[in-house]
């Protein structure tokens, strides 16, 4: 029967494995956890005079350092001087060299959110009047390319690690106290603290590089690991590390002084006599002890990731650390008890109590989530359209569904659980009957004593004779009936089932791992919801030193290839007879700038039947297109259309009107 079940489980262990890299490698690196909300200049403004400073607005506040505001003339020479400042709140500001000249320039950030992750970007302002520029500012932040994925697989290590590590130890304790004898467990355990340590190792040594240039070589840079280690962020790693020690402790003597203790027949700690003192004492020292470090290791990322910024961040981390422990017992748990059915020697098998305190941990593990759940989903979305309008939000309904069917699953395991617990209870009646039935009178004792000793005394003649073939007869008999053992337990159909539910929860287990890491990782609804509304607001609104009689433009368009749809922006300035200046922002459906291999305008005054007049702007900058000198003979109704290309074949023209004059 294992036979037949290994292969099955290894083809599911790497579909499992399969579809967590996908999610994994298909989730790219938030680019903004803290938004950029407003600027002065603001973005795409043309100011009359040169501004003595540029100041940026995010959404929460961010840690900047000596070039994480920069600000490039057309050039691309740097006229910013001296460290951004932060005069209040969350606004940082950066002063320019005076007698800037007039031209277009580019204002290039990269800082790290409160909440740990970099944040990156670009926009343009002009003095005077746009002109063309030199600089080119790259898309690709520090979280993108190797750096930013080697970093989200160790986070997602980190989080199996500590999931294996407190669940597996609260299995122990909690549901099975002879799992700890059992060395498939203890391996799984001590697996879940190496991976741990290991990635949090990982994680400390890369989180320089991933927050400043991305750059591998920049690993092993110790100035940088200097850096990090002054950051909220270095020092919750480093916390985590000395909790780990403290956790290698209670590892020992879960499996040393306590494993000495579990009796061999019952699987729990009070199921024997009562138990002595001594192994109440030490049950209770290790439940209270484990659990102080298993909470100061979930503190480590409450203190540092998204519950430590926004709305109530004094209720969101407690409410996050006991997010993360119902995590582990649930998950953990689980993973202990599908090895514990697997690879649990005869002598000591799982027994239905067992399964049954599991069933009770896990369900009160379930209700824990769904409580702290909805908490942290009311925090992080703030709408029910967040939901489906932000990237957020759809991993969180997926994350919904898959814990969804693992109630599901966990469901048909308590159904197997109470068909083993009957089984059992019917074949240990038949047994007592059937002993009771073979009992022999009480006068024949003497004389099978006295077979038994006859026996005894043949079998210690023969063994004289040739020891080393009794031994081996009977670890040959020992094997066989181990093995009869096995075949009777594999052949049990509620323990067969049992096990097949347990693997298959334990499958959604680690896409739910995989989904939830790639959550802390994503911008938070709400965020992404204000930072839209800033810059609908910010594109809508006229730019400072233009005329009243500005107009603003945006207009959806799809051209039915890939990645082919988005919005398009045209600002006229001063929309009135004559020059004017004109700008052509495109986005994405996610509301960032993206390029576009062209863009075209016309201009056609149909009640005069003048035009189509055709403008070609410039390329800026990324998402940005500017032409000056605009000529627009009279005042009217006029269409303005705006062909957008977005691949060789694909492109498409999209309208509207615009009162001139």
């Amino acid at each position: 029967m294992t036979q037949i079940i290994a292969p099955r489980v290894r083809t599911l262990v790497l579909l499992i494995l399969a579809v967590a890299g996908a999610l994994l490698a298909g989730a790219a690196p938030a680019s903004a956890h803290a938004a950029l909300t407003g600027s002065d200049p603001a973005q795409g403004a043309v100011v009359d005079t040169a501004p003595t400073r540029v100041s940026l607005t995010f959404s929460e506040p961010v840690a900047v350092g000596d070039d994480s505001v920069r600000v490039l003339d057309p050039k691309g020479e740097r006229v910013d001087k001296g460290d951004p400042a932060n005069p209040s709140g969350t606004t940082y500001s950066v002063p320019l060299v005076s007698g800037l000249p007039d031209g277009t320039y580019t204002v290039a950030y990269q800082v790290v959110s409160a909440d740990s992750h970099p944040v990156a970007g670009a926009f343009t302002f002009s003095i005077g009047a746009p002109s063309e520029t030199t600089v080119s500012v790259s898309a690709q932040a520090s979280d993108d390319g190797l750096v930013g994925w080697l970093y989200g697989f160790g986070r997602y290590v980190s989080y199996a690690g500590f999931a294996v590590l407190a669940g597996g130890a609260a299995f122990v304790l909690a549901c099975w106290a002879p799992g700890a004898r059992v060395r498939a467990v203890q391996r799984l355990v001590v697996s879940g603290w190496l991976a741990l340590t290991a990635a949090t190792l990982g994680l400390l040594m890369l989180r320089g590089s991933y927050t400043t240039s991305g750059r591998v070589g920049d690993v092993f840079d110790l100035e940088l690991l200097g850096d990090v280690l002054q950051t909220k962020t270095g020092a919750a790693l480093v916390s985590r590390l000395l909790l780990l020690a403290a956790a290698a402790l209670f590892i020992a003597v879960l499996f040393g002084a306590y494993a000495r203790t579990a009796d061999a027949a019952p699987d729990h700690p009070g199921d024997g006599d009562g138990g002595e003192p001594d192994k109440r004492d030490l049950t209770f020292g290790l439940a209270l002890g484990g659990t102080v470090v298993a909470a100061g290791l979930a503190a480590s990322w409450a203190m540092s990731e998204h519950a430590s910024q926004g709305l109530q961040a004094g209720v969101a981390m407690p409410v996050d650390v006991v997010h993360l422990l119902a995590v582990a017992a649930w998950l953990g748990g689980l993973t202990a008890l599908l090895v514990a059915l697997h690879r649990a020697p005869v002598e000591t098998p799982v027994g239905h109590d067992a399964v049954r305190r599991f069933s009770r941990l896990a369900f009160g593990s379930v209700v824990t989530l769904a409580l702290t759940g909805v908490y942290q989903s009311w925090r992080q979305l703030g709408s029910w359209s967040a939901f489906t309008d932000t990237r957020y939000g759809q991993l969180l309904l997926v994350k919904i569904a898959l814990v969804a069917v693992m109630v599901a699953v966990a469901f048909l395991s308590r159904r197997w659980t109470r068909r083993l617990a009957d089984a059992r209870g019917s074949a240990a009646a038949e047994e007592a009957e059937r002993a009771e039935e073979e009992k022999q009178p009480a006068g024949t004792a003497p004389a099978t004593a006295s077979e038994t000793s006859e026996t005894s005394e043949a079998g210690k003649t023969e063994a004289g004779h040739d020891a080393v073939r009794a031994a081996q007869l009977a670890r040959q008999r020992a094997a066989t009936e181990a093995a009869r053992q096995k075949r009777l337990r594999d052949a049990d159909p509620n323990r067969f089932g049992l096990r097949r539910s347990v693997l298959a929860e334990a499958g959604v287990a680690v896409v739910l791992l995989a989904v939830t890491t790639v959550l802390t990782q994503t911008e938070p609804g709400r965020t992404e919801q204000d930072a839209r509304a800033a810059a609908a607001t910010s594109s809508s609104a006229p730019a400072t030193g233009q005329g009243s009689g500005a107009v603003s433009l945006t207009m959806p368009f799809d051209t039915g290839g890939p990645n082919g749809e988005g919005v398009v922006s045209v600002d006229l300035d001063p929309a009135q007879a004559g020059d004017n200046a004109l700008h052509v922002y495109v986005e994405g459906p996610d509301g960032t700038p993206v390029d576009v291999p062209e863009v075209k305008i016309a201009l056609t005054l149909a009640a005069q039947d003048i035009g189509p007049l055709p403008v070609t702007p410039d390329r800026i900058t990324t998402g940005h297109w500017s032409a000056s000198g605009v000529q627009i003979p009279m005042a009217g109704d006029w269409k303005v259309e705006v062909t957008v290309r977005t691949s060789d074949i694909d492109q498409v023209t999209v309208s509207k009107n615009a009162q001139i004059g």
